[in-house]
């Protein structure tokens, strides 16, 4: 090897130059990091789209084609299957999960935001059986639930496995769970840009996790041709009827009024499913009894639905085949809203309740029975299937607050942009109509902003080391007199066997009667929700940690992510460390310049 490097050719003034030039173009073409997503992201969409076609061949495959022939054969079964079904996730939830309310895309838009894309692995298996007993019983949700908080799990995951080898930081794991987010969505729809899409808009009301993007796209097509190797291409929806190519001036009008109806209508949903929601996790009632009444409630939605109108269709279960229904079948429009009502009713029981998934697909099937029914009704338009499309964007739009993920699903679905201008003019309407109303309680309007200054800096640059601390066994008084008469400072942490586990503040004296300091202990009152981060973690996400709505006074510092911790840091910290810097890289002044 040494001879061949070695030869006259290769020592070639010229060729040197121009080696030189190709190494400086690569650098610059990959300066973005890509080297690394090309490395990590196909992982996350192997991994991703390989559990997804599992979970897709289990419940559509087996447990629900086997149950919907069924219940429509013996509609009493379905009160029995639901509530058995139901059992089982309650069971699951709450004998085998840390907190049997934080699961699907709630947790991952949770951990996004709050925990730096850190998630409890432990569980993972379990709460995908909770999905499927959910949703395979006929829980009226759909299997992006599971797809959703599966693939974001494993990104998180996989950056515990690959931390080193790939060299990623602490802020990749936020980006790597929104990427198997995406990838997990793209492949339950087989819709790749929709998943990419979603997965960006999922966790704010009026912005982008622009960061994800490149990474987000990788694990996405690679999941998706994951699970069409495993299940196949067929698409899960389709519109039947392609008569009209265009659309007029009327249309587009009209296109607008649906979406403004279907917002207000949302606003109605958003509001009675959040505080049915909010009423179920306050409740003492042990979660299995909070999973048997939506069970119950579920099941008598769709008892009542047959007894009404026997036939095909159930507003229970994933209801794919009710899309394909609604999309292909001159169904009446009083059968068609009936349905969107009971459907929206059985998602609130099976959902609020604490089953186990999420709604795109029973907001899509609402939208589109409503645009459906509108087209007939009002418009007596022959274009029912544009007015479908319409109103499935306009409730995904106003009901997650996903307006392109809306448009962009309804034209990966139909094939064509025959439909794109009236469903996005529909889906602007209905977002902008449903104000800030959303499903999700976790979702943040906008991203904090980011101070550019930050982005060489790491918390090990502005840590404070020296800290004044507490033990958890001193009593108020002592904390009283010989800490806080003393140091100027907001928090103090408490240790305990050599561990902080918390911190307290001189705010804090006032939440114990004066007469009881001397027998109340430090640790009794401290704070033991802290958020930690690594001494690598960079400036600008430990500056997001602060600053978000409810955000921490401080943060503890680890060493090497363990639980010992090293020091601490606080905004004042960080706006110092800005300080520095500008200093730092401000130019010397011109002689004679004012400064």
């Amino acid at each position: 090897m040494a001879r061949i490097l070695n030869l006259p050719l290769l020592q070639h003034p010229m060729l040197k130059k121009y080696s030189a030039l190709v190494k400086e173009d690569l650098s610059a073409t990959y300066s973005r990091d890509i080297q690394k997503w090309l490395l990590v992201a196909p992982f996350i969409g192997i991994i991703t789209g390989v559990v997804i076609a599992g979970i897709t061949i289990l419940i559509l495959g087996k447990i629900w084609a086997a149950l919907l022939p069924l219940y429509l054969a013996h509609h009493w079964m379905i009160l029995p299957g639901l509530l058995f079904g139901f059992l089982l996730t309650g069971l699951i939830m709450q004998f085998r999960t840390p907190d049997p309310d934080e699961h699907s895309t709630e947790e991952i838009i949770r951990s996004y935001h709050n925990h730096q894309g850190d998630i409890d692995f432990k569980p993972f298996w379990w709460k995908l059986l909770a999905a499927v007993t959910t949703v395979g019983s006929g829980g009226s949700a759909a299997l992006e639930g599971p797809s959703i908080y599966g693939g974001g799990a494993i990104g998180s995951w996989l950056w515990t496995k690959l931390r080193r080898f790939a060299r990623l930081e602490s802020r990749d794991r936020r980006i790597m769970l929104i990427s198997g987010a995406a990838a997990g969505m793209a492949a339950v729809f087989r819709a790749p840009l929709t998943g990419i899409v979603f997965a960006l808009e999922m966790p704010y009301k009026d912005d982008l996790a622009h960061e994800a993007l490149l990474p987000s796209l990788i694990a996405s097509v690679v999941a998706y041709a994951t699970l069409v190797a495993i299940v196949g291409a067929e698409p899960l929806f389709g519109f039947q009827s392609f008569a009209r190519a265009g659309f007029g001036p009327l249309d587009v009008v009209w296109s607008a009024l649906l979406g403004a109806g279907i917002g207000l209508i949302a606003i109605v949903f958003d509001i009675t499913f959040r505080r049915v929601r909010t009423f179920f996790v306050r409740s003492r009632a042990p979660h299995t009894l909070k999973l048997m009444a939506g069970g119950f409630g579920t099941a008598l939605c769709g008892m009542i639905f047959l007894a009404i109108f026997p036939g095909k269709l159930v507003p229970i279960g994933p209801n794919y085949e009710a899309v394909r229904y609604v999309l292909s079948t001159p169904y009446p429009s009083h059968l068609l809203i009936t349905f969107a009502i009971l459907k929206l009713a059985a998602t609130i029981c099976s959902l609020g309740s604490g089953g186990v998934s999420a709604m795109f697909v029973p907001l899509l099937l609402t939208g589109g029975c409503l645009g459906s029914a509108f087209a007939q009704s009002i418009m007596h338009s022959p274009a029912v299937d544009m007015y479908a499309a319409v109103g499935m964007a306009s409730f995904i739009a106003a009901g997650y607050k996903t307006p392109l993920t809306a448009v962009v699903f309804v034209a990966e679905t139909t094939g064509g942009h025959a439909f794109i201008i009236p469903s996005l003019i529909g889906a602007a309407v209905a977002y902008a109509i449903s104000g800030e109303a959303s499903v999700s309680g976790d979702q943040h309007l906008h991203e904090t902003a980011k101070i550019s200054e930050l982005k060489n800096l790491a918390v090990r640059d502005v840590i404070q080391r020296q800290i004044v601390s507490m033990p958890a066994s001193a009593t108020v008084a002592d904390f009283a007199r010989s800490v806080a008469a003393h140091h100027n400072h907001a928090h103090f942490p408490v240790y305990d066997n050599g561990q902080v586990i918390g911190i307290v503040s001189a705010a804090d004296l006032g939440r114990v009667a004066p007469e009881k300091w001397a027998t109340t202990t430090v640790g009794s009152i401290a704070d033991r929700e802290v958020t930690r981060v690594a001494e690598d973690c960079d400036l600008s996400e430990a500056l997001r940690l602060l600053v978000r709505e409810g955000g921490d006074q401080m943060l503890l510092v680890t060493h090497d992510h363990g639980a010992t911790v090293s020091g601490l840091v606080t905004k004042t910290d960080i706006l110092r460390a800005v300080g520095n810097h500008r200093d730092s890289a401000a130019p010397p002044p011109i002689p004679g310049q004012l400064t």
